[in-house]
């Protein structure tokens, strides 16, 4: 799990290009069951969402017009990010495996952001986050991209381009031991701005936690 001193680049210098890599509008359908989710599992009408590891903002922008979200980021430039896209929400800079925020919600939702857990210890903090501060009754969903028994190693390609800006972006994901319970995850940014020169930023490759049912 990274801390905010060892934070990739794309959520330090390189996220006002998140936008770019990830749009909104890209994650309505996906939003809509998640949404869908917390209310068929929820003992009453929730109303107030924690999510935790929010990012950018992007589920939050389909997901505020049901609840009234708390969105808690460790990195303080991914926020901004989601403050611009989201100004009705509370955001909150700190750490899914020991922010306390003195108060409970109806649901708490953890997206991809799980996968950074990749030990044990990281796991369980996280997990105990999200139960300290879901009331009794109410919900708590975690989405991770994969579990160890789906996982297959891919490559993708995408980007947007947004006024005067266009990123492209390839993403491998593999796995050197299938035994265990993490995999590697490259990402290849290419970068326009203007009629400058494209530049190219290889994010180094790190471990996401993959972990049976």
């Amino acid at each position: 799990m990274y801390t905010i001193k060892t934070l990739p680049a794309l959520y330090q210098e390189l996220a006002d290009w998140w936008p770019l890599l990830s749009s909104p509008e890209d994650y309505a359908e996906e939003a809509g069951f998640y949404q869908r989710a917390l209310l068929a599992a929820c003992a009453f009408i929730p109303r107030t969402l924690l999510e935790l590891g929010s990012g950018g903002g992007n589920n939050a922008s389909h997901l505020k017009q049901r609840f009234q979200m708390t969105l808690v980021d460790i990195s303080p430039n991914m926020l901004r990010v989601s403050q611009e896209l989201n100004p009705e929400c509370e955001h909150v800079q700190d750490d899914m495996r020991k922010v306390r925020l003195g108060r409970q919600f109806d649901a708490v939702f953890i997206h991809d952001a799980i996968v950074y857990m990749a030990s044990i210890s990281d796991l369980t903090s996280a997990i105990e986050t999200a139960f300290i501060h879901c009331k009794p009754g109410g919900v708590a969903l975690f989405a991770p991209d994969c579990i160890r028994e789906t996982f297959k190693a891919s490559t993708s390609h995408g980007g947007h381009d947004r006024g005067n800006r266009s990123l492209r972006y390839l993403e491998w994901t593999w796995d050197p031991d299938p035994t265990d319970t993490t995999y590697i995850f490259d990402m290849v940014y290419v970068l326009r701005e203007g009629t400058a020169e494209v530049r190219c930023v290889h994010r180094s490759p790190y471990l996401w936690s993959v972990r049976s049912r």
